[in-house]
Order: structure tokens, then C-alpha cells, then sequence
């Protein structure tokens, strides 16, 4: 229907869609003829303050349950286990290279960046961010709704910040990039209606804002490319002409979108993997997703009963009749809209045109990671949203106040009503996302088909040390879809905790059946050789692991270890360095790089070739300065080498004191060491002492050989002489 012009004042301007046609008070006010809720409250608190701080609070208390919650799925690869976060060079690399763990969100890992350094691992604060981020989006949607004259747009506010399709996006603190990036496309929105309303004396600095939080916006989440067809829209709404001079102004945006899509697509098919027979879906398959997929979020927004983390993952066949049935619905859709056009004026049309394009880039014609699990998620729709709400606020808003003609408490006590069950949804909704347990349980008991769920599930149980546990929602996983690599190979990892070594490897070789260059299903297979003796075995694998994934730190590591269990050092010592490389925080790496660079060192020194030997030993130094083996070692071959070149009696003498005292100088091994060095460095006082000392500790314990040797040594100090030992070392 159209609306009714009711003043003189109405004919001098046309009513935008979704205006009521009443006069408007100054920037965004609301109606002065309004009787919706907003209307209803005593003068007083309908200023603007009030209002806005009225939705601040019910929003973040129906998100309290949230403020508390922890880490969840991929959290670990955004915040707590991304090394981006605490590296020297983190920023840089976050901006200016491939190194991010998912797709080119630079502004959001910033947020994070910052965060770390702020309060650590402490999952509170993130969760306040993006509450707060929604609140503010939340005042957003109200101030640009109100700036276009819509009615109801506090109410629609209201809606968009306690719907509980929103909870995924605010809960989750990933989403990090949802919230993040609706604020800045919001403030665009905002800037760009500045910008063409006529009323400011230097418009462009508000385009130039425009164009700077859209940047913003795009840096935060590559889906804010739809904002140019908001900017038309917007155009549209108000009845201005779309002509050369408007579409060359919405040209850079447009320009800007698309270089930042196509950043994405490459990376999701280069980085994230959306390749294979998984992702080799059809344009006709991908219009059947995307019809039923606008009709999914259509009817979650109308009746938000069942949402999950993970919705099951549609059949879509070409030759189904009934899947073509989202397609005629959604044409049919289409043409009552436009022939409706003339008695509701441009309102619904604009309304679904934005919900529609806004959710275009998830709608599956653009393959995405996430579509192996489930073509549909809630935060999908965190901003498409706004559409279908602006719209049904304004119909609650008018049709509302037309059945509550005399009854001036029916239409806010119906909306507070509403409110109040939205809030309660979202406040249950947060429920789910309190811990990674919580919300794998919750999702399956709403979708028990959902094989991601079990898989991650069993994952948890894992980390937990409950392997019987894990083990059985692996299988469930595979029940459900027996071609899934990655479950085969945890279920395998999970076996290998039970010593059920036959079964990992038939688990890892059914891993490899199905994906090739499965890079870590062949390392782990590698491992059980490993455990098993079966060493060539294992050395095959970890190096097809390689060949697979050359920069795969942990196979480099594997592989060394069997290389060294082999005598072959020198490999070894190769692949130690290439996995700390790689990865220069990875602990089990440089101990073994320290002890095989030790084990060289005592080896060369073995066969006299004392120069090569301390090489080795002062690399073992600089990986770990503090090892109180590594100093020992190379302080005795400082005091007691028999080349005099490589003798250093005061070096040898800092590096024995620094083990001494490391290991709480009652070591008779390192007081042998510091006398040696004392000896060689001319104090043989203190040489005597030391090993006199070690003498009597070492008698303590009964090692009768080095005792045999202190004694010997002692004779030589006591008549000062130092001692050299001719090619063996300590």
C-alpha cells in the first residue's frame, strides 16, 4: 500500500520508501506525528541520549551470558594460536603477506594484534570488543534508518541488536571480522547519505569518509563489496537521479570492491582449498543453493527456531524436480514485489533487493571453504538483515499504530513484547557458545547428522586425554561420511594413544586412499614406524610428508630423529635446523637440534677432530645459551683440547661456573669440568678445591671411574700442571 500524505508539508516533498510521508525533525529525528513506541514514552525520554542509551543496555543484556564465554573451534588459529600475534614483525606480516591463517582480514588480525598485547589469552575482552562493536552497529542501523526517514527505526535498531541469528556473529569471537567490518560499512552508509542529502557546505570530505571507511570496511571483511549496490540503493530510495555523475562517483567503490574480491577468490582457492571434486559444482546446482539459501535466512529471520552452529548440507541434485521449486518461489517473489511497486511505492523492493545482494557473496555462487560443512550459517546474515527488518519495523510501526487507534497501550506493549522474546533468545542462544564442548554438543542434538560437529567433538575429547571418547565421535563421523581424510586420520592419532598401532595404520593408509598428499597422515603413519623400529619405513614416509608439504616443521623434525636413531648425524642436524626454520618457536625442534649438534660435537671429538667438535658445541650454545650439558661440554674441551689453539682457560672457566650454578653446584660431573678450567686458566688453588670437591661428592655416589679420574687430575693440579686429554672428550 502507499502512505497516506496527512499536511500541506507533504506535498512539497515526496515520502522516501518506507516513510510514513510525515515531516521528519531535523538530522534523522523521528516524526513528530509518529505513534509508535518511541512516541509513547514520556517527553523526556525521547531524547535521542535516552533512546540510544536504552538500546545500549538491553543489548549487552541479552548478551550477558556471552561477556563470560570462552574460545571456541577456530579461535585458535585467529588468536590463540596465531603466531602473528606475539611475532616481532606480526604487523607487517599481517598487511603485507600471504602468512594469515585464513583470508586477507588485515584490519581484523589488528584488532587482535592489539588485543593480545592488551590482556593475553583471557577470552573476556575479546567478547566485550565485539559486544560493543554490535552495540554500536546497533546505533548505526537506528541513526541511518532515521536519516532516510524510515519509520519505526529505533524499533528496527532494536530488532537487528537482539535477533538471535545475530549471536553467532557477536559470541564467536572469529567473527571478530563480521562485527568489525558492519561498523565501518554502516559509518560509510552514514557518510555517503551526508554526502548526497545537500545540506552540507563541503559534501566531499563526506565522500572522501566514505571511501576511507569502506577501505576499512573491505580490510575487516571482504563481504562489505556489496556496499556499492547499498549506495545506488540508497539513491534509489530517495528518488534521486541515477545518472553519469552519480554512477562515476559510485565508481572508485565499485573498483575497490572488486579488486578486494578477487583477492579473495584467489585466496580462497589457493590458501584456504576450496578446490577438488567437493567444490566442482555447476552454475545450474549453484542458482538452486542460492534460491533456497534466500529463503533459509528469510524464515530464520521470521521464526529463529533451531539455529545452530552448523546446519546440515543440502543435496542439491539438477535432476530433482523439487529443487527448482526455491527458484520458481523466489521469481514469483520477485514479480509480486515489482507489481506491488505502485501501492507500496519503492520500500519492499528496496528492502529485498539489499537483503539479496548483501547476501550475493555467500549465497554459493562463489565457492567458499565453509560450504564442505553446511551452504548456510547465521552470521552470514549479520547485515543482509537490516533489509527485511527496516521493512517489518515500518509495517509494526504503521499498521500498529492503525489498530491501536484509542488504545494508546497496545501498540508499545505488543513491541516491548517482541523485544523481550527476541531477548530472551539471544540471552539462551549465547548459551551455546560458552565453552568448545558446550557449543559441539548443542550443535549436534540440533543437527545430529553434522559429521564437522563430531569430528570436532571427538577433538576436544582428545585434548582431554578421554580417547575412548574421542574414538567413538570419530566413527560417528565416518558413519555419516566415510570419504573425510582429516576424521580418518585423528581417529588413526586417537588408536596410536591406545597403542592400537595395526588400526591407526589402517586408518592412515584409508587417510591416503582418499587424499594422496595428505601431508600429515603421512607423517603420522611415519611415526607408528617410528615407534615400531620400522625405521626405512618410516623414513619414506616422512619424507613423502615433504615432498607433499616441503615447510612441514614437524616431518623435518621426524625425519632427523630417525636419521639420528641411524647415526646419520649429519642429515639429521640438516633437518633439526630446517624445522626451526620453519618454525622458530617449535621447542621439541631445538632441543633436538641442541642434542644432535651435542652428540656430533662428541662424536668428532671422539675421532680427534676437536675444531669440528666445538663448532658443533657453540652452535648447540647459541640455540640454548642456558643448557647446562651444552656448557659443560664445551667448557671441557676449552680446558682440556689438546690443540692449544682451541684452549681458552678463562671461557672454559665462565662456562663451568654458569652449569655449576645451574644445576646447584653438588654435580661432581661439572666440578670435574670447572677444575679442568680452573687448572688450564693458572688458578690451581681453586682447581685443587673443586675437584677435592668432586672428589668426595663423587665418592658419595659411588662413581668409582670418575673418582679414579678426579684423583689422577688432582696430582697434576697439586704439582701445577693442567690436564689435556688427547682426543676424548668429557
Amino acid at each position: 500500500m502507499k502512505w497516506r500524505k496527512k499536511s500541506p508539508a507533504n506535498e512539497e516533498a515526496e515520502p522516501c520508501a518506507l516513510s510514513a510521508g510525515k515531516p521528519c525533525v531535523g538530522d534523522g529525528g523521528m516524526a513528530k506525528e509518529s505513534h509508535g513506541i518511541v512516541d509513547f514514552l514520556p517527553s523526556a525520554w525521547r531524547h535521542e541520549w535516552w533512546l540510544g542509551f536504552f538500546l545500549v543496555a538491553i543489548t549487552i543484556i541479552a548478551y550477558q551470558p556471552a561477556w563470560h564465554a570462552g574460545f571456541i573451534w577456530d579461535d585458535d588459529a585467529y588468536v590463540t594460536a596465531n603466531p602473528l600475534l606475539t611475532a616481532p614483525d606480526g604487523l607487517r606480516r599481517i598487511w603485507f603477506s600471504f602468512d594469515s591463517p585464513s583470508q586477507y582480514f588485515p584490519l581484523t588480525y589488528t584488532t587482535f594484534f592489539v588485543e593480545r598485547a592488551l590482556w593475553g589469552l583471557n577470552p573476556a575482552g575479546y567478547h566485550l570488543v565485539n559486544l560493543l562493536l554490535h552495540t554500536a552497529n546497533a546505533l548505526l542501523v537506528w541513526r541511518v534508518l532515521a536519516r532516510l526517514r524510515v519509520p519505526g527505526a529505533w524499533l528496527a535498531a532494536a530488532i537487528f541488536a537482539l535477533h538471535p541469528v545475530q549471536v553467532e556473529s557477536v559470541a564467536w569471537i572469529t567473527e571478530r571480522k563480521n562485527v568489525l567490518m558492519g561498523f565501518f560499512f554502516l559509518l560509510a552508509l552514514r557518510a555517503w547519505i551526508k554526502f548526497i542529502d545537500g545540506q552540507s557546505k563541503r559534501p566531499w570530505r563526506f565522500y572522501v569518509a566514505a571511501l576511507v571507511f569502506y577501505a576499512l570496511a573491505l580490510s575487516a571483511k571482504t563481504t562489505a563489496c556489496t556496499l556499492p549496490a547499498a549506495l545506488l540503493l540508497i539513491l534509489w530510495l530517495e528518488k534521486m537521479p541515477v545518472n553519469g555523475r552519480r554512477l562515476a562517483q559510485v565508481a572508485p567503490f565499485v573498483a575497490m570492491g572488486i579488486g578486494m574480491g578477487l583477492v579473495t577468490v584467489w585466496w580462497e582457492r589457493h590458501h584456504a582449498g576450496t578446490q577438488g571434486k567437493l567444490f566442482e559444482i555447476g552454475l545450474v546446482e549453484r542458482v538452486l543453493i542460492a534460491s533456497r539459501a534466500v529463503w533459509f535466512y528469510a524464515g530464520k529471520l521470521l521464526w529463529p527456531a533451531n539455529l545452530t552452529f552448523s546446519y546440515p548440507r543440502w543435496t542439491i541434485s539438477v535432476s530433482d524436480p523439487r529443487a527448482y521449486g526455491w527458484v520458481l518461489a523466489t521469481a514469483a517473489l520477485g514479480v509480486a514485489i515489482w507489481r506491488a511497486r505502485r501501492r507500496a511505492g519503492r520500500s519492499v523492493e528496496v528492502a529485498a533487493v539489499y537483503f539479496a545482494v548483501t547476501l550475493s557473496p555467500v549465497l554459493g555462487f562463489i565457492m567458499l571453504y565453509t560450504f564442505q560443512y553446511s551452504f548456510v550459517a547465521d552470521h552470514y546474515q549479520y547485515l543482509a538483515c537490516i533489509g527485511p527488518m527496516a521493512l517489518a519495523a515500518a509495517a509494526m510501526e504503521m499498521g500498529l499504530g492503525r489498530v491501536a487507534w484509542g488504545k494508546p497501550f497496545l501498540q508499545p506493549v505488543l513491541c516491548a513484547a517482541l523485544l523481550t522474546a527476541l531477548g530472551a533468545l539471544t540471552w539462551k542462544q549465547c548459551g551455546m557458545y560458552a565453552n568448545i564442548e558446550t557449543l559441539w554438543q548443542t550443535t549436534l542434538r540440533r543437527n545430529p547428522n553434522s559429521w564437522m560437529a563430531r569430528n570436532n567433538l571427538g577433538l576436544r575429547f582428545f585434548q582431554l586425554g578421554r580417547m575412548d571418547e574421542a574414538i567413538s565421535q570419530y566413527q560417528k563421523a565416518l558413519q555419516i561420511n566415510p570419504a573425510l581424510a582429516e576424521v580418518h586420520n585423528n581417529l588413526g592419532v586417537a588408536l596410536g594413544r591406545k597403542a592400537r598401532e595395526e588400526e591407526a595404520i589402517a586408518c592412515y593408509q584409508k587417510a591416503l586412499e582418499i587424499k594422496p598428499d595428505y601431508a600429515e597422515a603421512w607423517n603420522n603413519l611415519g611415526s607408528v614406524f617410528f615407534r615400531q623400529g620400522r625405521m626405512d619405513e618410516a623414513i619414506s614416509q616422512y619424507q613423502k610428508a615433504l615432498e607433499m608439504k616441503p615447510d612441514f616443521a614437524e616431518a623435518h623434525n621426524n625425519l632427523a630423529a630417525c636419521l639420528d636413531r641411524q647415526g646419520r648425524m649429519d642429515e639429521a642436524i640438516l633437518h633439526y635446523q630446517k624445522a626451526v626454520e620453519i618454525k622458530p618457536d617449535y621447542a621439541d625442534a631445538q632441543l633436538n637440534l641442541v642434542e644432535a649438534h651435542m652428540n656430533l660435537g662428541n662424536i668428532l671429538g671422539q675421532q680427534g677432530r676437536m675444531d669440528e667438535a666445538m663448532i658443533h658445541y657453540q652452535k648447540a650454545l647459541q640455540i640454548e645459551p642456558a643448557d647446562p650439558e651444552v656448557q659443560n661440554n664445551l667448557a671441557w674441551l676449552l680446558a682440556t683440547c689438546p690443540q692449544a689453539s682451541l684452549r681458552n682457560g678463562n671461557k672454559a672457566v665462565e662456562l663451568a661456573r654458569q652449569a655449576n650454578a645451574l644445576t646447584g653446584g653438588e654435580n661432581p660431573a661439572i666440578l670435574h669440568t670447572l677444575a679442568a678450567a680452573f687448572a688450564e686458566a693458572g688458578r690451581f688453588a681453586e682447581a685443587v678445591e673443586t675437584a677435592q670437591r668432586a672428589l668426595r661428592l663423587a665418592g658419595a655416589q659411588s662413581n668409582t671411574k670418575l673418582a679414579g679420574q678426579l684423583e689422577l687430575e688432582l696430582k697434576l693440579y697439586q704439582a701445577g700442571n693442567p690436564f689435556h686429554c688427547p682426543a676424548q672428550t668429557h
